[in-house]
């Protein structure tokens, strides 16, 4: 091996590394490994960021602006409501909701679609009386083949047909893919219907009726003597700081108030409810002169308890997913994975200053956390159960990336606006499907007919570009192209070829699809496919057959990330919302891999003929 092979493999290597370790995000690893590419030359500093003009990443970021268009117009809401009829049993839940995330990932980002479902799919499991992840990972796993059947469908496919181009001089159609993804996903659909219920493990979710607040809400009241009295709510906070306390709600005079401000004094003869374990809040009480509030049937006679939460002895109004406009709320939310919350904790975003909402307890892989939740990095897929009035609850789930997870009620749109965003995507799938125009022109033109329309307002429009897969994106094409350039990708390829497939170009396609598949299990799906794509052309070459068979194998292989909850974002949305752990996903997710592949390798042969 020449020096910038076994450079480059080193980078790689690291690179790979990082993504399983997770520590960081994927976007910074590219990037590192886009830099370390420059710096010892594999890669000429003038060609660093030609990644970031790529039609592949603006069609991405353009069709992101439209699935956000589908989403606020309504489109999707109508769609749901037409394809969700109440009154089906289990199993025809569970398949018209997988039918209807795939379909919707064929057109719009899937990851979106998964958090518009996601919700539906909680309230039908609750109806069904059946475990919410026996509901929600058929539903992330068919919305991740759905997005498999065409061109913008995911964004691996954009990245294969930008390579097909720089090797065939055209890339794929719109619908190029749909011959081997229709037939992919409604094989492994079905088997995701009829096996879910067995391979899924039934583990109830830790919703909000099990976090058992009562226990951890604790009134207690201010003596005339006490030091406390005088003291604003975040010094008595911090005085309470090894108890991990927060002062959740306060009775001044017979008037509940939310105790949000951190500046607010309080006075004698006031009773704060403060959420903590007890016998740790107990024992930190002396210190203030606070006391515990023992004749608690005095205390509800006269002002009832804070609305929202419930008495210490468990006495009080139970905790309740809503309660009227007026009063506190308790709220679930799910963390996006393009949350900018992911890697803060709550002392880090300024949760009670800034949104006026507290956070009472994390549900992480199933496991109920309450303590030291203000220093608690959060991470994709945290179930918080969230405290404050409603309007505020649904500002920042919509600022900060979060998927509330109560009963959602489907909207009755604008009609205009609806088929206004359903005309839209379907001109620019027209014209980018009859050769009318480039893909990147096509959905550029209609995310900009969706802001002009008033569908994605102008202030938002960037909001709803995923950065993170951008950056990721723009950086790994240039480290793509030195794979070629430096002969790495055809090392691989004759690796492959001769140590796995001895020479054979059916157990070859059969090899790069399964490595892809791999692959995409614990890293990126776009990064896998950017760094597969290679590979895949240089093993044609090597066999003298066409590329299009292979670069099909890598298209399929990076959408079918299964075995962990760390390959796909969809994976990674169900995590707390199921009630799933880390080691779940493989009893589902190897045999519908093994389905994908028994299914697609004849079928790549068949439609993609080698010889073709």
């Amino acid at each position: 091996m020449a020096f910038p092979q076994i450079a480059l493999t080193t980078i790689l290597a690291a690179a790979a590394a990082m993504f399983l370790w997770g520590r960081w995000r994927h976007d910074l690893v590219a990037v590192g490994a886009l830099l370390a590419c420059v710096l010892v030359g594999i890669v000429p500093s003038a060609q660093a960021f030609d990644g970031f003009s790529h039609p592949a990443v603006v069609t991405v970021a353009a069709v992101l602006i439209l699935s956000r268009a589908l989403q606020e117009s309504g489109t999707v809401d109508l769609l749901v409501q037409r394809a969700l009829p109440k009154g089906l049993g289990p199993g025809a839940s569970i398949a018209a909701l997988t039918a209807l995330g795939a379909l919707l990932s064929a057109f719009m980002n899937n990851v979106g679609a998964l958090a518009l479902l996601m919700p539906i799919g909680v309230q039908i499991a609750d109806r069904q009386k059946i475990p919410p992840g026996q509901m929600l990972m058929p539903l992330a796993f068919g919305s991740i083949l759905g997005g498999m059947t065409t061109l913008i469908g995911t964004p691996p496919n954009l990245i294969v047909s930008a390579f097909r181009a720089q090797a065939e001089g055209v890339g794929f159609g719109m619908f190029d893919f749909s011959p081997v993804g229709v037939p992919v996903a409604l094989a492994g659909g079905a088997f995701l219907v009829l096996a879910a219920r067995i391979l899924v493990p039934a583990r109830p979710r830790a919703g909000a009726e099990s976090f058992e607040i009562e226990v951890y809400l604790t009134e207690v009241c201010i003596p005339p003597d006490a030091r406390a009295a005088g003291m604003t709510l975040r010094e008595i906070e911090a005085e309470l700081d090894e108890a991990d306390a927060i002062v959740v709600g306060m009775i001044r005079r017979e008037v509940r108030l939310a105790a949000f401000n951190p500046r607010q004094r309080v006075r004698a003869g006031d009773i704060l409810v403060i959420e903590a374990d007890s016998a740790a809040l107990a024992a930190a009480l002396p210190a203030l002169g606070l006391e515990l509030v023992h004749e608690r049937a005095e205390v509800k006679e006269r002002t009832g308890p804070p609305a929202g939460v419930a008495s210490a002895d468990g006495s009080g109004q139970k905790v309740a997913a809503a309660t009227q406009d007026s009063e506190l709320a308790l709220l679930e939310m799910v963390v996006l994975p393009a949350s900018p919350l992911v890697g803060r904790s709550v002392a880090d975003v300024q949760l009670r200053t800034r949104y006026a909402i507290n956070m009472l307890a994390i549900s992480r892989q199933g496991q109920r956390s309450r303590a030291r939740l203000r220093r608690l990095p959060l991470q994709a897929g945290d179930v918080l159960l969230m405290q404050g009035l409603p309007e505020r609850l649904n500002s920042f789930a919509t600022q900060l990336g979060c998927v509330p997870l109560a009963a959602r009620s489907i909207r009755l749109p604008r009609l205009r606006d609806a088929v206004t965003a359903a005309v839209i995507m379907a001109l620019a799938v027209g014209a980018a499907a009859l050769g009318l125009a480039p893909a990147a022109v096509a959905f550029t033109a209609g995310a900009l007919a969706a802001v002009v329309t008033g569908l994605v307002p102008a202030r938002t429009v960037y909001e709803a570009i995923d950065w993170s897969v951008i950056v990721l994106l723009g950086a790994l094409i240039p480290v793509a192209g030195a794979m070629a350039t430096t002969g790495t990708a055809d090392l691989v390829a004759r690796f492959l070829l001769h140590e796995v497939a001895q020479g054979n170009a059916i157990l070859g396609l059969a090899a790069v699809l399964v490595l892809t598949m791999t692959l995409s299990d614990f890293m990126n799906n776009a990064a896998t496919a950017t760094v597969m794509c290679p590979v895949a052309i240089g093993a044609a070459q090597t066999l003298g057959v066409s590329v299009d068979p292979f670069l099909i194998a890598v298209a399929v292989g990076a959408s079918c990330a299964f075995l962990t909850p760390i390959g796909h974002q969809n994976n990674t949305l169900i995590l707390g919302p199921g009630g799933l752990r880390f080691g779940d996903y493989w009893r589902l997710g190897l045999p519908l891999e093994i389905v994908v592949v028994v299914v697609a390798v004849p079928l790549i042969v068949l439609v993609w003929p080698l010889n073709g």
